[in-house]
């Protein structure tokens, strides 16, 4: 055999021990792999293999791993994302969610609140790379904004003043022209709202749900639309409402990212499955559920 034949037959060998080493290293094998090769590649090269990950500099995924830290945006909605009055704390299944997040990817959480009518465009302005809270889908929103998972699917519940329970007895008797539903400055209820309830008005107001909830209290307006969980925990707080059952749109619900990073968002799809297809999220909404509904 010549020199240089067996030369060309040595660096294809030395090539696929270094690509069987990043396949190994990217599934928890790195120990193996390196014993596999290190009688044959010097330490360099072995180094350089371990941290080709082909991420981008500029991915939010490479930053992440670099700085330590991810910076979220939050708003709030009780039992999904919100402030615990008692001890100060953030709380919910989101919450949990977030955090579940951080720790398996060994990072620190920087938490910014923000308003659900500026949640899109805080995330879009940089000011954090993912928003964490119960966020549903609705096409409008996924012009500008890009959807992770999803990591749950929620159904959507009209709610009215008892007082007018005799009038709106299904969701078929909200859409008339008489029925005036209120929403926050934009909460995926409004579109929901058109799309099922042309005839009906929208009057929209700037806050939390408190508001929300306080404006159909005092009857300024007929009725406001919840999550399907959202609306049994509330409704478990407030004898005054009339939840009219069964629930309607069952819809993606998840957390969202800023278009153009791919890395990030393929992470995130497949964190958001590997949550939903082992019962992780069951488990947060089981406890909160405990807590809030069954323990009343």
């Amino acid at each position: 055999m010549s020199n240089e034949l067996k030369d060309k037959e040595s660096n294809e060998s030395k090539l696929s021990r270094l690509d069987f080493f990043k396949t190994v290293a990217g599934t928890g094998g790195a120990v193996a792999a390196v014993g596999a090769i290190s009688a044959s590649v010097q330490p360099k090269e072995v180094y350089a293999a371990l941290l080709d990950t082909n991420i981008s500099e500029d991915s939010v995924l490479s930053k992440m791993k670099k700085t330590g830290k991810l910076k979220v945006g939050f708003s709030q909605t009780k039992p999904n994302f919100y402030r615990d009055a008692k001890t100060n704390k953030l709380r919910g299944i989101f919450y949990d969610a977030t955090e579940f997040l951080g720790k398996q990817c060994e990072v620190e959480i920087d938490y910014q609140e923000v308003s659900w009518g500026n949640a899109t465009v805080g995330l879009r302005k940089g000011d954090f790379d993912l928003f964490v809270s119960s966020l549903t889908y609705t096409v409008p929103r996924a012009l500008v904004i890009n959807y992770a998972g999803p990591i749950h699917h929620k159904g959507a519940v009209g709610v009215v003043h008892k007082d007018n329970a005799h009038r709106f007895k299904t969701h078929a008797d909200l859409n008339s022209e008489d029925v005036t539903f209120v929403v926050t400055l934009g909460d995926a209820s409004a579109n929901q709202i058109k799309t099922n309830f042309p005839k009906a008005k929208i009057m929209e107001v700037s806050g939390q749900l408190t508001l929300v909830v306080e404006t159909v209290s005092r009857k300024q307006a007929t009725a406001f639309i919840g999550g399907d969980f959202d609306i049994e925990v509330i409704a478990g707080q407030n004898p005054w409402m009339h939840p009219v059952w069964p629930a309607f749109d069952l819809l993606p619900n998840t957390w969202a990212c800023r278009y153009g990073d791919p890395e990030w968002k393929y992470f995130l799809d497949m964190f958001c499955n590997r949550m939903l297809s082992t019962g992780d999220m069951k488990k947060f909404f089981a406890k909160y559920r405990e807590e809030l509904i069954d323990s009343k």
